[in-house]
């Protein structure tokens, strides 16, 4: 069986087109059965369009209140049936009753539980660590504080501007979430306490 993915965006789009081109291939075991966006006119949008995928947006300022926004959110979403949830640079929290409707995921440039928030890269940098990463994790209703599916190290180097090591960070974590989304959709996941097994 096919896993079914709906993926949210906020931005370019980079990694949900590396979720697109893993599911060319029949064998990944999943598919992205819609894309989904807080804003318009956004490139992450427009490559869900070049490749025939259904796409909503469903903007914060359209309603009139956070909660109806979550409840639109959640109902839209739903009425694609996904297996998971993907954010991919989606840059909303998201509501619990949203999270209890279907596995959700997100990605973080660090590596959990450090780092968490906005500035995982820059706060890496500064505090003088050797190694970071990327961390793919099951959203939960604190931020960046979910149960880890999977990780990957990213060295931090001596002469590393933020801009440097986010870079090798978001090279590291598009593999990482193609390769663990791809495990997730072939072999299932179990999750015991915090604890993500796959397969």
């Amino acid at each position: 069986m096919t896993t079914r993915l709906v993926v949210l965006v906020s931005g370019a789009g980079t990694n949900l087109q590396a979720l697109i081109d893993a599911c060319a291939d029949p064998a990944y075991g999943a598919r992205v059965v819609a894309v989904g966006a807080d804003r318009d006119d956004i490139e992450g949008l427009a490559r869900a369009e070049r490749a025939g995928i259904p796409t909503f947006v469903r903007e914060l300022g359209q309603f009139s209140s956070r909660d109806d926004w979550d409840r639109a959110l959640a109902d839209t979403v739903a009425g694609f049936e996904p297996d998971l949830v993907v954010l991919a640079g989606f840059m909303k929290l998201v509501s619990e009753d949203f999270l209890g409707r279907v596995t959700t995921v997100n990605t973080h440039p660090a590596l959990c539980p450090s780092f968490p928030g906005m500035h995982g890269p820059a706060d890496a940098l500064a505090y003088g660590v050797k190694v970071t990463g990327a961390t793919l994790f099951i959203v939960d209703g604190g931020v960046d504080t979910g149960p880890i599916i999977a990780q990957t190290v990213v060295p931090v180097l001596d002469d590393d501007s933020v801009e440097t090591l986010h870079e090798r960070i978001k090279g590291a974590e598009r593999l990482m979430l193609v390769d663990t989304v791809g495990l997730m959709a072939r072999d299932g996941w179990e999750l015991d306490g915090r604890r993500v097994r796959l397969g």
